[in-house]
């Protein structure tokens, strides 16, 4: 029997990339994929157990007022939905439990650490360990960038892909821990999904502008223990056609995109799950 793949894309309150998140969805082979506004799931008009894979698009979260996401995160943790005796948080933490899948791109990262969601340390997927701050250079970065996948993550977005080029733009990009036990936890875990490098070298760094916003340990990308859980500051959804890319008239890349594998990687996962 054939599963049918159903994906949610959250949107609203700021969010301004879920078109493109859906469409790299569809393009990896979604069955069905809905773009439904926040406040749908606090009516309960919609609800998460309805779908597999949960994807937070960026934008600019109720306008990164009080830092990027951070408003949308005390949102998610608190908000109750209607006409039901659990938190939207509930929710999102049953759909994990399940084996649901969750990408959170930019924005949508921010909101995942914001939250507790990543990197899910020890499956406590409330506590806050990680963040997303200020860029080193004090300035909004635009720019492409070129990041290396861990091997020894257990990432399934990341699996079959060594190097990828993808374009970021954020402000508040800089991943920080809170602690350096936190940090050795994240490198001995393998939970480091994907790093900014030299396109030199091939090892990550933290030269400018390779490394756009000063991230530790040059990371662009994370995931909890199961791998089905992934937050990333590059945006895949913004390379899904050859002529995305900056160069494409001069290199010779196949007609889509590098950055629907990332998606691919997620609908082939829950058919064969």
């Amino acid at each position: 029997m054939t599963i049918e793949v159903r994906v949610i894309v959250i949107t609203g309150y700021g969010t301004n990339c879920e078109r493109e998140m859906a469409n790299a969805c569809r393009l990896a082979g979604a069955d069905h994929v809905d773009i439904v506004h926040l406040s749908d799931l606090l009516d309960g008009s919609v609800r998460l157990d309805d779908y597999q894979f949960l994807n937070l698009p960026g934008g600019f979260l109720d306008g990164d007022n009080l830092g990027a996401a951070q408003v949308g995160a005390y949102r998610l943790r608190n908000a109750r939905v209607k006409d039901r005796k659990e938190r939207l948080l509930d929710q999102v933490l049953r759909f994990i439990e399940k084996g649901g899948l969750i990408l959170g791109i930019c924005n949508g990262f921010q909101l995942m650490v914001k939250t507790g969601l990543l990197p899910g340390l020890d499956g406590d997927y409330r506590q806050r360990c990680v963040s997303l701050t200020y860029n080193d250079s004090g300035r909004f970065e635009d720019r492409w960038v070129t990041c290396k996948v861990s091997p020894d993550s257990p990432c399934i977005f990341t699996r079959g892909i060594e190097r990828i080029e993808l374009p970021i733009r954020h402000g508040e990009g800089k991943f920080v821990t809170i602690d350096k036990a936190t940090r050795d936890r994240l490198i001995a875990e393998g939970l480091i999904a994907l790093q900014y490098i030299s396109p030199e070298t091939g090892e990550p760094t933290q030269e400018y502008p390779y490394n756009p916003n000063g991230s530790e340990l040059g990371i662009a990308g994370i995931c909890d223990s199961s791998g089905r859980l992934m937050g990333m500051m590059p945006h895949p959804e913004a390379f899904h056609h050859r002529t995305n890319h900056p160069r494409w008239t001069r290199k010779r890349l196949p007609e889509e995109g590098a950055g629907v594998a990332i998606f691919r990687n997620a609908i082939d996962y829950i058919r064969e799950s």
